[in-house]
C-alpha cells in the first residue's frame, strides 16, 4: 500500500516518465469541476444577479472560493484515485525550519511586485492616475485619516493574504504546483513551466467570460481577456513554481497566491473612474503584470530549480 512520503525530492521530475493519462485526468477533472460551478453561477444571475445566501454573500462567491477554486486539488485527489497513483510525495509538510527565506519572500514579494506593476501603469498612462484617491476619500467617514485607511488596508492584506487567503489558495496549489507541475515536469522545466501557466490561465476562462477580474469594458472582450490572463498566469507562475520546488511543499505557493490575491487591487486606489482593467492597475492588468516577467526571466534563466 502507497503511503504518504514526506522525505525531499529532486528539484525537477526530469528522469520520471512523462505521464499523459494521468494529465488527462487532472485537466479532465479540474476543468470539468470548474466549467460545471461557472455554468452554476451563469444559472443562478451571474456576478451581478446572484442571489444572496448565508452572511450576506452572494451566491457566486461562494460557489467560486469554493467549488471552483478546489477544483485543482479535487483533481489532485481523483486523479490518484483513478489511476491508482496512492498517496505518496503529496509535498504537505511545511518544511519551515529549512526553508524560512523562502516562505520570506512567498509572504512579501507578491505585494512588492505588484506594488511595482501598479507605478508602472500610473507612468506609462499618467491619465489614470488619481493621487487624491477620490473615489476610497469619497466613502470615508469624515475625519478619518485616509493616510490611516492605506497602512491599514496593507496591514491586512499581509495578514489574511497569509492565512485566510492562503487557505483558499491551497485549493488551486494543491493541484497547480504540488501536482500537475510535477508531472509536467519530464517535459522540461522550461517548457512545463510554459504549459502550466498556459493550462492555469485557460483554467479562469469560464469566470473571465462572466465579466470576472476585467469585466466587459475593454476593447475585444472576453478574448483579450483570456490572453491577458494567461499572460498573468505564466509570468506568475514561474515565481509559485520556483518557491515551490526550492521547498518541494505545496505552502509556499499557496502562501504567495494568498498573497497575490490580498495586494491584487491595491492599485485601484488611486486610480480614475475608466481606468482600463485590461492593462491595470491591478495585478492581473496587461501592464501590471510586467515586473513579473522580470521576476521570471531572472529565475529562469540563474536559478538552478529550473535546470534540466
Amino acid at each position: 500500500m502507497a503511503t504518504v512520503e514526506d522525505a525531499p525530492t529532486e528539484p525537477n521530475a526530469a528522469a520520471e516518465p512523462f505521464e499523459p493519462r494521468r494529465v488527462f485526468v487532472f485537466l479532465l477533472v479540474a476543468f470539468g469541476l470548474a466549467g460545471a460551478t461557472a455554468l452554476v453561477v451563469f444559472a443562478t444571475g451571474g456576478l451581478t444577479n446572484s442571489p444572496q445566501v448565508a452572511f450576506g454573500l452572494p451566491l457566486w462567491l461562494v460557489l467560486v472560493s469554493t467549488f471552483y477554486m478546489f477544483s485543482p486539488a479535487v483533481a489532485n485527489v481523483v486523479t490518484r484515485v483513478v489511476t491508482g497513483e496512492g498517496w505518496a510525495n503529496m509535498r504537505l509538510r511545511p518544511a519551515f525550519r529549512s526553508n524560512g527565506r523562502t516562505y520570506l519572500l512567498a509572504w512579501l514579494a507578491p505585494g512588492f511586485f505588484i506594488a511595482i506593476g501598479a507605478a508602472v501603469f500610473f507612468v506609462l498612462f499618467p491619465v489614470y492616475f488619481d493621487p487624491d484617491a477620490t473615489a476610497l476619500r469619497g466613502v470615508l467617514p469624515a475625519g478619518t485619516s485616509f493616510e490611516l485607511v492605506v497602512v491599514a488596508q496593507i496591514v491586512q492584506a499581509l495578514v489574511l493574504g497569509a492565512t485566510v487567503n492562503t487557505f483558499f489558495a491551497f485549493g488551486e496549489e494543491f493541484g497547480w504546483r504540488a501536482y500537475l507541475l510535477q508531472k509536467l515536469l519530464p517535459l522540461g522545466p522550461r517548457r512545463a513551466l510554459l504549459v502550466l501557466g498556459v493550462v492555469w490561465g485557460a483554467w479562469h476562462w469560464p469566470l473571465i467570460a462572466l465579466g470576472y477580474n476585467y469585466g466587459f469594458d475593454y476593447p475585444g472582450a472576453p478574448w483579450t481577456g483570456f490572453l491577458a490572463m494567461v499572460w498573468m498566469t505564466t509570468m506568475f507562475g514561474v515565481f509559485l513554481a520556483w518557491v515551490a520546488l526550492r521547498a518541494d511543499s505545496v505552502w509556499p505557493p499557496a502562501l504567495a497566491h494568498g498573497m497575490f490575491n490580498a495586494f491584487g487591487s491595491l492599485g485601484v486606489i488611486f486610480a480614475t473612474a475608466g481606468a482600463p482593467s485590461l492593462l491595470g492597475p491591478a495585478a492581473v492588468g496587461v501592464v501590471a503584470v510586467v515586473p513579473w516577467v522580470v521576476v521570471a526571466a531572472l529565475l529562469v534563466l540563474r536559478s538552478p530549480v529550473f535546470e534540466t
